[in-house]
């Protein structure tokens, strides 16, 4: 059985139409995924920056410090927004800021705003 030709041109379309799409959405996930793993990441560091503060009896200025220290590590903006706080002998910090994932065409404001909690059984009575 023959082809049309204009059934193999329309093939070629297709594919073509396919490898833009699926190029575009790896593009996209090249630019989002490190930003993503850096907030999964800075998460981790913030359990531990407020677990490591209230077993050791340090204050809200210490879990500010070393959140900035540690911020760096996963690109988090100078602007962040650090608020500690220290609530039922446990000690929470969130951490809120934009980070902008720029694209040829648009701009994607990935939004972070995470609160992390001294786990209960960790804290000093």
């Amino acid at each position: 059985m023959r082809m049309k030709n204009n059934e193999r041109g329309s093939a070629r379309v297709k594919l073509i139409i396919f490898i833009a799409v699926f190029a575009v959405l790896v593009y996209v996930g090249y630019l989002y995924i490190p930003v993503a793993i850096d907030a999964y990441y800075f998460k981790d560091t913030m359990q531990n920056t407020v677990n490591l503060a209230v077993t050791q009896g340090y204050d809200t200025a210490w879990v500010t410090d070393q959140l900035k220290k540690g911020g760096r590590e996963y690109h988090v903006p100078e602007d962040a927004i650090i608020t500690p706080a220290q609530r039922d002998n446990r000690i929470e910090a969130r951490v809120q800021f934009t980070r902008p994932i720029s694209t040829p065409i648009y701009t994607y404001n990935y939004e972070f705003d995470y609160t992390a909690r001294s786990t209960a059984f960790l804290t000093i009575k």
